[in-house]
């Protein structure tokens, strides 16, 4: 299992940072970091994903890897 960092701008609709992590517990205390980092932007979503692969969350979470012409485009 692959377990993803990732810290994506609603307003700007653009990743700021993604970092894999092998074990859930490592990312999750990245997120938690990340969170205190970040304060009260509303606008900043940091999540941690976790699935069998890297190419996975680029399917089931493509909102955070993809520009939206890319998803417009994929339709």
């Amino acid at each position: 299992m692959t377990n993803v960092l990732v810290v994506y701008d609603r307003a700007a609709g653009r990743l700021l940072r993604e970092q894999e992590f092998t074990h859930r517990k490592d990312a999750l205390a990245a997120r938690f970091r990340v969170e205190r980092e970040q304060g009260d932007h509303d606008n900043i979503e940091v999540v941690v994903l976790t699935a069998r692969s890297r190419e996975d969350l680029l399917k089931t979470h493509a909102r955070y890897f993809q520009s939206l012409d890319e998803l417009a485009g994929a339709q």
